[in-house]
């Protein structure tokens, strides 16, 4: 793997760690591999996806950020943009070539200025708006715009996105991970704090790049495992 790769993710994910971004839990599969991350988003309140918690892979090329990571969908997710094996398709993902057969501008694609917390903010805003004009999931395409042309008349497509929802939230509860329903607890970030075990999370990043020293306040409590997140702490009832 490269060395700006490495630094590149290793900066990343210390960012992630002290600033994480709303709705999300970040978390290195693998404590030796920064280049695989588990990635579980909340679902947006007041949205189809409200009470939902959908786990993905992210992986990392080894030339990042010079060319765009891989996501993957773990839970079922029925959305015009994710194929049916859970591959996310979206453009900011895409390489910055010259397609018009896409129907995508090279400016839309990939470029290196583009990171994690951009790509996690664009997953969000393409599951409450998807790209019905180039599906990854036809089937789903169809059904969104025949919802959205009926003016919520035909409650096919929202009723799936809700079961799919549910089913996941019930998931997350047997793991005892809180998953937000309001705003507030859903834009509630958590709060750094130091211990032993904040140190051994930060111990665990230094493995990849000598040159950054992670201060204990950067990872939570409950990051024994090099994790990050956009939820909130459930010691006291409102996150994971």
């Amino acid at each position: 793997m490269s060395s700006a790769a490495v630094r590149a993710l290793s900066l990343e994910y210390k960012s992630l760690l002290s600033d994480p971004v709303e709705g999300f839990r970040v978390k290195l599969i693998k404590e030796e591999n920064l280049f695989e991350w588990e990635v579980a988003i909340f679902g947006p309140p007041q949205t189809l996806y409200e009470g939902g918690y959908f786990k993905a892979h992210m992986k990392f090329p080894s030339d990042y950020p010079y060319s765009p990571p891989s996501i993957r969908f773990l839970s079922k997710v029925w959305h015009p943009n994710v194929y049916e094996n859970g591959d996310l398709c979206i453009s900011i993902l895409h390489p910055p070539i010259d397609d018009p057969q896409s129907g995508e501008l090279p400016c839309e694609r990939w470029n290196p200025t583009q990171n994690v917390r951009t790509i996690l903010l664009s997953v969000i805003s393409l599951l409450n708006e998807p790209n019905s004009f180039s599906p990854a999931n036809v089937d789903a395409s169809v059904m969104y715009r025949r919802w959205k042309d009926s003016q919520g008349k035909d409650n096919e497509y929202p009723n799936i996105i809700r079961k799919q929802a549910l089913a996941a939230k019930a998931e997350a509860e047997k793991e005892g991970i809180f998953v937000p329903t309001t705003l507030e607890d859903y834009c509630r970030k958590p709060a750094a704090k130091s211990s032993d075990s904040d140190k051994q999370g930060s111990q665990m990043i230094d493995f990849y790049d000598d040159d950054f020293d992670f201060a204990d306040d950067d990872v939570s409590d409950d990051d024994d495992e090099g994790e990050a997140g956009g939820g909130v702490d459930d010691d006291s009832g409102n996150g994971d």
